[in-house]
């Protein structure tokens, strides 16, 4: 590695062109573009001719309302009812609709008459919302000409994108649940009219704060907990920043796009980390103290996500993810549609406009002023800026990040964010390169040494650049640059690293150094060998064992009083078909293509007693029909395959976030082994199919969109 730095010694490593893989920060290959499919929901309409007019905001994409739990439920649903109170003490059911266009069509004058009409069709609240931030920002924090012109001008803009929302969005909007690798791409006009519901408090549902309501496991998106906080500073500054942007949409409609997908990946598919034979010293890595993640052109950009996207956004939060997502409010959106994240998922953000500057951090953070975003466009319309959502583990002391299933479980949550959109098993350098820092530190109790090194060598395994910033401290980005070169001086190998850290773990890691620990080592020549018996499953059991000697902590916040959830880092046991067993199956299931485990729950009892009628017939006779027509039945298998090519040209599987047969629907790699084998026990004919599908994934694998 380099020791290049610029006059103002700022970084330290290879210069930012090493990370954009180019001269220019758009040099790298765009992301796959928008294109509708069975896995991305594309609300805005698409021409034949794939190109959308840069002209004016996309026309939105017909469809029928869906009211289920497995769609946005949208204020102006005619599904969408509220008891309301007649003049003699009667309640009637009307549509929740009606009520919010009768108070956004009056006159809203001041905070006063707004908190009244976000009440008057949220009538349960009106003794619990008391609006403290709204009415200080409003009566004391702005100046009096501010807030005239906000009600005077800029509201009224607002209530009428809010009521635009029907003829805006015209399709069900998808729900990006757990398990299941999904897209939706919307047209930054339609983000801006769902932001204004938001803004209005206008979504049903979603003000509950019981664990046992429907949205419970998804973020919460009115901005009633926001008007509910303390009116700090901060809290107040959040405020500007929003109003600051519906300025600017109601001023002029944005004409962009934004995509948001998510990842799943199961533990079986992650990296078998005390082999790897991945070299630390092949990562191209820029270190620098000053710089920040957003403003890192070209590059992934990290967003140090809580589980529950958005985290104290709209409360009283102000730090890294946050501040992201006031400055570029439309993140906030995925708020919407995206359910809390388990340890094995990503979310991945394409397209966002930034539209605020900002100072400080924390509580001293203050909107700057209008930020004007320079950066182009691709070619479905969406700025070239990705943003990656991972969720570190919280700790109440720092020592339990080195507890073996922590170290595991933040290894695979960065690793399956870092191979978005790139080749499996990567055979060159993916480019753009992520752009991180201090990912998990600070409020969530993690450590720079050894989050430094977990990034490092999800990067090497990913074979990705990284450019990391230090957050003007200079101390850590020397420190790790010299942990970097003593690595790369020793030809250390992902797998090596990995071991030892897992034997520092074993000491008292509140008393050692690990990156004095990892020194000595090499220097007394105890560097670690890659055993052949040390794969993934023995990964996961020692995982699983020390899973049952530790429980990590929480902090005290509504994301964090979850139980943290690493049951994702166990495995469960395979079952072997026979092919011919496997071409039955496949006769017999056509519902083992479907993404929705949904609509395979909802069969009917018969039509399950007779799928696993017919799976213990086929089980019975497996043997003597793959010993007679093994060949013959892969032939036809994949001749079918090819038909499936030719007629299906333009899917796309091969890009990592989209291997949904193998990725999205495994809700049993979460079972306990006994819960499990009952499930096997009660429907073997659907353990079948889910292990067929697994069977076949390397071929969806070459497919492309």
């Amino acid at each position: 590695m380099t020791s290049d730095m610029e006059s103002d010694n700022s970084w330290r490593g290879v210069p930012l062109t090493e990370i954009w893989g180019s001269q220019s920060p758009w040099g790298a290959p765009e992301f796959p573009l928008v294109a509708p499919a069975f896995n991305h929901t594309v609300l805005y309409h698409i021409p034949s001719s794939g190109c959308v007019p840069g002209d004016r905001p996309p026309k939105p994409q017909n469809g029928q309302d869906n009211w289920d739990h497995d769609f946005v439920r949208m204020p102006c649903s005619n599904q969408s009812l509220y008891p309301v109170e007649d003049s003699s003490g009667e309640t009637h059911l009307k549509k929740r609709w009606g009520l919010i266009q009768s108070a956004l069509w009056k006159p809203i004058r001041n905070s006063q008459e707004l908190a009244a009409a976000i009440l008057s069709y949220n009538t349960q609240f009106k003794n619990c919302w008391k609006f403290r931030a709204l009415h200080k920002l409003f009566n004391e924090y702005l100046e009096e000409e501010e807030s005239q012109y906000f009600f005077d001008v800029t509201l009224p803009e607002i209530a009428k994108l809010a009521l635009d929302l029907p003829r805006l969005i015209q399709s069900p909007i998808p729900l990006l649940k757990q398990h299941r690798n999904r897209s939706i791409s919307l047209s930054q006009q339609q983000i801006s009219s769902l932001l204004a519901n938001a803004f209005f408090s206008t979504f049903p549902r979603r003000n509950s704060t019981k664990k046992s309501s429907e949205y419970a496991s998804f973020p919460h998106i009115n901005f009633n907990t926001l008007y509910e906080s303390s009116g700090s500073d901060s809290v107040l500054e959040k405020l500007k920043c929003l109003c600051h942007y519906f300025r600017r949409v109601c001023t002029k409609a944005p004409r962009g796009a934004v995509t948001f997908s998510r990842r799943s990946a199961p533990p079986r598919r992650c990296p078998a980390w005390p082999q790897s034979p991945a070299s630390l010293a092949a990562v191209p890595l820029h270190v620098a103290a000053s710089g920040t993640i957003e403003d890192s052109d070209g590059l992934i950009q990290l967003d140090f996500a809580n589980k529950y996207l958005g985290g104290g956004v709209l409360g009283h939060g102000c730090v890294q993810e946050e501040i992201r997502f006031v400055i570029c409010p439309e993140l906030m959106v995925s708020m919407l549609f995206t359910e809390v994240l388990r340890p094995n998922e990503a979310l991945m953000i394409i397209g966002c406009e930034r539209y605020s500057k900002y100072t400080g951090y924390g509580s001293s953070f203050q909107w700057a002023g209008d930020h004007s975003d320079a950066t182009p466009l691709d070619s479905s319309l969406r700025r070239r800026v990705s943003v990656l959502a991972v969720d570190a583990l919280p700790y109440a002391g720092a020592a339990q990040q080195y507890r073996p299933p922590a170290v595991l479980r933040e290894l695979n949550k960065a690793w399956v964010g870092f191979t978005f959109y790139s080749e499996e098993p990567p055979t060159s350098t993916q480019y753009p390169g992520v752009a991180t820092g201090n990912w998990g530190c600070g409020a969530f109790g993690g450590t720079p040494q050894l989050k430094t090194l977990i990034q490092l060598m999800v990067c090497a395994e990913a074979r990705r650049p990284m450019a990391y910033y230090t957050f003007n401290d200079a101390a850590i980005r020397d420190e790790f640059v010299n942990i970097y070169n003593l690595l790369a001086r020793y030809n250390v190998t992902v797998g090596q690293l990995y071991q030892l850290i897992a034997r520092f773990c074993t000491t008292d890691v509140r008393k050692n150094n690990l990156h004095a620990f990892i020194q000595n080592a090499l220097k007394n020549g105890q560097l670690p060998t890659c055993s052949p018996d040390t794969g993934p499953e023995q990964t996961r059991l020692d995982a699983g064992s020390a899973l049952s000697e530790t429980r990590l902590a929480t902090p005290v916040t509504r994301q964090a009083e979850e139980k943290m959830d690493i049951s994702d880092a166990l495995d469960v046991n395979e079952i072997e078909l026979s092919e011919s067993l496997q071409k039955e199956l496949l006769k017999q299931s056509p519902d083992m293509f479907q993404d929705d485990t949904d609509s395979q729950e909802t069969q009917s009892n018969s039509e399950v007693s007779k799928s696993t009628t017919e799976g213990n017939k086929m089980a019975s006779s497996s043997h003597k029909m793959a010993a007679s027509n093994s060949k013959s039945l892969t032939t036809d298998l994949f001749e079918e395959m090819n038909k499936l090519d030719q007629s299906n040209g333009k899917l796309n599987l091969s890009t990592t976030h989209t291997n949904i047969l193998d990725d999205s629907k495994n809700v049993n790699d979460d079972m306990d082994p006994s819960e499990k084998s009952e499930q096997i026990k009660l429907d073997p004919s659907s353990e079948l199919k889910k292990k067929m599908a697994k069977k076949i994934t390397d071929y969806f694998s070459k497919k492309s969109i």
